[in-house]
């Protein structure tokens, strides 16, 4: 057997009080827990870049690559179940111990041990309900990263450890991100995520830079404002707080919004550093942190530049807190927007599972609010992944039911560019209508010209209609836009197709390994990486990757290949001819 060392941080957990809860009423206890798990702790592990390496009875052990993550994964996993608690009786609520210490482990067939675990183990029994322990070595790492309060309870005999361990306690309420008892907003929240984009501060000590750090801001507020999705706060209004002593509690409460942009300005000689930090206003918590140095060559450029950055970064760590914020709400407890939400994290796992899970929680949407459009939107997209899903457990509506659902969408919101993106999708896969698709995403595109989902269509649309060089820059643009977008994988299969009908073999082959690399268990890449290693003269790499295609969706490749007439026909037939011409590069991948 295999061994493997590596430093990692182990989080461990479990119920407290389990045996207890058993004894009075185990059938409940046992679906609560399995509720817990599927619908909140599972996807928050997932969402915090965690692996969770093995279940024990009512524990939990998981390995993350960074501290800040596993204490936030922890931090929001106490977060959700201190909201879900505050309706339970106390005789049936199910509160979890958690214990995190960072070391070196060994890995072994997927399983990990080693003193770093054994001490994660024994730290998650000194927490209390609710409440999280950590190692010094932990406390020291997350110091100044993240708004926790830690305890110091001094060195610890842990039982089976070697040296005594000093041991820092989060206490359950400060676990929780200060949720509960919490104060709500003076203005009522949006139905959409709501941003502030404070003021910058000017922090070079000279009067003429006031102009750059206010255009920074400004420049900011614009561009999040394209963003049909979000709801932002004008210039007029966040700009008040401006030279002000600012508690983002505060301007949450008198703006009405859940999250806040602010950030500094300083130039030195021909140098300027801009600092940005992006923080949920409810809690004062940090979601995302950056700063920027430029030359300052061109002052007016610098600025574009560090407004471009700072937008991309900003409008998928939303997205990420939206989702964050949707998971922690109990299932029969949820709201349009969180069944939207939750719809979103099963439809970006791109499987037919988790498709059959997105159309029910968009399907929810609908029926919380039939006049919000993203449930009808969701169900579009939803429909359109299912067409190219033959192995789906259950049969979807004909994607002539995608098309209906997006115009839905848009009669409820004509200003709603991402559903005329999504409309434009729907006419392209379903029907290979490339004038229709072409329209739509134009319109989304005049709407909001920074939407990476509407460069992704239109960049397959100018690929399968035969320009490839055209869609391969929309495809780039959409990919600059949203680097860590969970539809990457696909987004990366259509950069291989691109360049596979533009010639650039070599390149598409990185690219279809690029895509697989994102996630393996996709058939598609593995056909267009088959064409091109065939164009390149690579026979057996063409036919072993083809094989693998086969062996991962033998039905997709059947539908594509044999049976389904339209676009996607097409395109695999012309891979199919390019790859098997007679005597040819390729003729054992066939």
């Amino acid at each position: 057997m295999s061994q493997t060392r590596r430093l990692a941080a182990i989080l461990a957990a479990d119920v407290a009080g389990y045996s207890r809860l058993i004894g009075a009423d185990e059938g409940s206890t046992l679906q609560a827990f399995k509720a817990i798990r599927v619908e909140f702790f599972d996807p928050m592990v997932a969402i915090h870049n965690g692996r969770l390496v093995k279940t024990t009875g009512d524990g939990f052990l998981v390995e993350f690559g960074s501290v800040v993550d596993a204490l936030r994964c922890a931090s929001d996993v106490q977060a959700g179940l201190a909201e879900r608690n505050a309706t339970v009786p106390s005789d049936k609520r199910i509160d979890f111990r958690i214990g995190i210490n960072v070391g070196d482990i060994v890995v072994e067939e997927g399983d990990i041990f080693g003193d770093g675990v054994n001490v994660a183990v024994r730290l998650e029994g000194l927490a209390e309900p609710g409440g999280i322990c950590v190692s010094a070595r932990v406390q020291e790492d997350a110091a100044g990263k993240l708004d926790l309060a830690f305890e110091d309870l001094g060195e610890q005999q842990l039982k089976n450890i070697a040296r005594p361990v000093r041991v820092y306690r989060i206490p359950a309420d400060k676990a929780a991100g200060e949720l509960i008892g919490i104060v709500r907003p003076s203005l009522p929240l949006p139905d959409k995520p709501s941003v502030a984009v404070l003021p910058f501060t000017n922090m070079s000590g000279d009067p003429e830079q006031e102009f750059f750090s206010d255009g920074v801001a400004e420049d900011i507020i614009t561009a999040l404002s394209r963003y049909p999705s979000l709801f932002v706060i004008a210039r007029s209004s966040s700009f008040t707080f401006k030279g002000r002593a600012i508690d983002v509690k505060q301007v949450g409460r008198e703006l009405g919004v859940r999250y806040v942009l602010e950030g500094g300005v300083r130039r030195s000689g021909n140098r300027i550093r801009v600092t940005a930090q992006f923080l949920e206003a409810e809690t004062g918590n940090h979601i995302w942190a950056e700063r920027y140095d430029q030359d300052l060559t061109d002052i007016f450029a610098v600025q574009d530049e560090i407004t471009e950055a700072v937008t991309i970064a900003v409008a998928p760590a939303i997205r990420d807190a939206e989702l964050r914020r949707a998971i922690r709400k109990p299932t029969g407890n949820l709201d349009a927007w969180a069944a939207y939400q939750r719809g979103l994290w099963h439809f970006f796992k791109v499987s037919p599972d988790d498709n059959i899970l997105a159309q029910e929680f968009f399907q929810q949407a609908v029926d919380l609010d039939p006049t919000f459009a993203g449930g009808y939107r969701g169900l579009s997209m939803a429909y359109n992944q299912a067409a190219g899903q033959p192995q789906t457990r259950s049969p979807t509506a004909p994607n002539s039911s995608a098309q209906s659902l997006a115009r839905q969408a848009i009669a409820l919101d004509g200003a709603d560019a991402q559903a005329h993106s999504t409309l434009a999708g729907a006419r392209l896969y379903s029907r290979g209508d490339y004038e229709g698709a072409l329209a739509e995403a134009a319109r989304a595109l005049a709407m909001s010209p920074n939407l990476a989902s509407a460069h992704a269509t239109l960049g397959a649309t100018l690929i399968f209609s035969g320009q490839p060089r055209e869609g391969l820059v929309a495809l780039e643009r959409s990919i600059r836009l949203d680097p860590h977008n969970p539809a990457l994988p696909s987004h990366l299969n259509l950069l291989a197709l691109g360049l596979y009908f533009s010639g650039k073999y070599e390149a598409a082959v990185e690219a279809a390994n690029r895509a697989i690399r994102s996630n393996p268990n996709v058939p598609l890449p593995y056909r267009w990486l088959a064409a091109a290693l065939g164009q390149l003269g690579r026979t057996a790499e063409a036919k072993e990757a083809l094989e693998k295609a086969i062996a991962i969706a033998p039905a997709s490749f059947d539908m594509y290949v044999r049976q389904r007439s339209g676009i996607g026909r097409k395109i695999t037939l012309t891979c199919s001819r390019d790859c098997a011409r007679p005597g040819g590069k390729a003729d054992a991948a066939r």
